[in-house]
């Protein structure tokens, strides 16, 4: 088969939501779809607990809830899939953003008995900006929720995008009967506890008991008038991530899954053209390239391995081979390549444009590199980086485990799970992050898996602004207005609040003040 005939075959996407909405239930039934697993909750072949497949951290266990991205690797349909599940938490990192930057589409999943939720707005308008396909599947139909056509219209105007209903759900909670699949022009029936019935619409008048309903008619009055009012359906619109496809259903019953991955399998886009230095890198290039989004330290902990993330963007990975990195032109052999599902580990001979691997990293990569062959030089365009919203001061709690706590911080901020600052006075270690769980999560494996418990001194919330470097004079701020370092020696300063920025730029209006995100998030 050649390169394009693969890179055809693949589907890269991640699922994104609100935390509680079914993202990870939702992963769990495609995962069962691909044979990966037996039931949910459970890999195949393994004796594990009932802990969710794609939550592989000691502390997710714990807490029930996905802290960090996991890959999922499987055949389907004669497609290679490869899903992404990214944290829904609220405090997630930063890992749910570059995560965004190596899929091809994205899976939206709204709890309908809630409606949009603050997570689901930020994770969204990444994609947007990114221009990444959105398909949004409107989950947990089996309990009451808002009505469909109120659950519409605040997805158009809340994310100001587009949608297509590509079903239509009759009733929902105990009176559920099921959803107009318009695709397929078919009813596909709600049997609660039992296997979901498809019946074609030119059947429907044999089942005088739907018919008949009261539900049902209301149903087919709402269709009507969404086929009237609604808007075009349109492909290109749908790649250009400018009209979402809506689907219905249910994912823990599971209700309308299957219908809903069928379509989606369609009309998600294979891997596309991804800007480098060079111009835009197609898929189907004889040359290999990738580029890490992603390290995870520690995922075996008996070995203390550290694990790149790599994405492929063109031409064909074959284990052994030899790339250069970019950044260093340095020569690299990749002897140990792995496909994942979350934590559990297979060795993998070969990989095609817009497929998820795992290669050993002996502390060589960074997040962003590009990894590529050939003779021509060039590196992938630049992964956003997300400024921190709070701030704490980090120390060793024993002096005398310095060692492992630099080493501790120096890996987990490789990994990107949470950002350094140096303060530029003291040099103190300040650490910066979206949300507090990154802190917990932090100080629970400095603690578990480099031996080094730390102590946190808060600094509160504060608001990052970058500097040109030749007017970062440390004269102009003070404790109030902390003037730092981040990992690349770049001076930025940590205002106190938004009087404190504007009371700044009132008295410095020379001085330069970089919002990154502002600048480089979305480009």
């Amino acid at each position: 088969m050649s390169i394009q005939e693969e890179v055809q075959k693949r589907k890269t996407f991640a699922i994104i939501s609100h935390p509680d909405a079914g993202k990870t239930t939702m992963t769990e039934k495609l995962l069962l779809y691909g044979n990966l697993i037996r039931s949910a909750g459970t890999v195949k072949g393994k004796k594990s607990g009932k802990f969710a497949t794609s939550d592989w951290m000691e502390i997710e266990k714990q807490r029930g809830i996905s802290v960090t991205s996991s890959v999922m690797n499987f055949e389907y349909e004669g497609f290679h899939i490869n899903i992404l599940d990214t944290p829904g938490h609220e405090d997630f990192s930063e890992d749910t953003y570059r995560t965004l930057t190596a899929v091809d589409s994205v899976v939206m999943i709204i709890d309908s008995t809630k409606g949009i939720e603050a997570q689901t707005i930020k994770l969204f308008k990444v994609c947007r900006m990114r221009g990444i396909p959105i398909f949004t599947f409107m989950n947990k139909l089996d309990r009451e929720g808002k009505e469909p056509l109120a659950l519409l219209e605040e997805l158009e105007e809340v994310l100001e995008i587009d949608t297509y209903p590509m079903n239509w759900p009759a009733g929902m909670g105990k009176g559920f009967l099921g959803i107009f699949d318009r695709e397929n022009e078919q009813f596909v029936q709600h049997h609660p506890g039992a296997e979901e019935s498809y019946i074609p619409y030119k059947e429907l008048e044999n089942h005088p008991e739907l018919t008949e309903n009261g539900t049902y008619q209301d149903a087919v009055n709402e269709l009507e008038l969404v086929e009237e009012a609604g808007n075009t359906y349109s492909e290109e619109a749908i790649l250009n991530g400018e009209l979402t496809p809506v689907f219905f259903g249910s994912a823990l019953s599971p209700f309308g899954v299957q219908t809903f991955f069928d379509s989606f399998i369609r009309l998600a886009p294979s891997p596309t053209p991804r800007k480098s230095t060079k111009g835009a890198v197609k898929p189907e290039e004889e040359d290999f390239s990738g580029f890490i989004f992603k390290i995870q330290a520690n995922m075996n902990p008996a070995h203390r391995d550290r694990i790149a993330f790599l994405r492929v963007c063109s031409g064909k990975f074959t284990r052994g081979m030899s790339v250069a990195l970019a950044r260093t032109g340095k020569e690299l052999k990749l002897a140990q390549s792995q496909q994942m599902v979350a934590s559990s580990r297979e060795t993998i001979e070969e990989a095609y444009a817009g497929d998820i691997i795992g290669i050993y990293d002996p502390n060589a990569y960074q997040i962003g590199d590009t990894l590529l062959t050939g003779k021509e030089k060039y590196e992938f365009d630049e992964l956003p980086q997300f400024p921190p919203e709070i701030f704490k001061k980090v120390m060793a709690k024993n002096a005398l485990k310095s060692k492992q706590f630099r080493k501790g911080i120096e890996q987990l901020v490789q990994e990107g799970a949470i950002q350094l600052f140096r303060d530029k006075l003291t040099d103190s270690f300040i650490l910066g992050a979206v949300g507090e769980l990154q802190y917990q999560v932090f100080t629970y494996r400095m603690e578990n898996e480099y031996n080094a418990e730390v102590i946190m001194e808060p600094i509160g919330e504060r608001i990052p602004r970058w500097l040109n470097p030749e007017q970062a004079d440390a004269s102009l701020f003070d404790s109030g207005n902390l003037l730092v370092r981040d990992r690349h020696d770049q001076p930025l300063v940590l205002f106190r609040n938004e009087f404190a920025l504007n009371w700044f730029k009132d008295k410095n209006p020379d001085i330069e003040l970089i919002d990154l995100f502002e600048t480089n998030n979305y480009q």
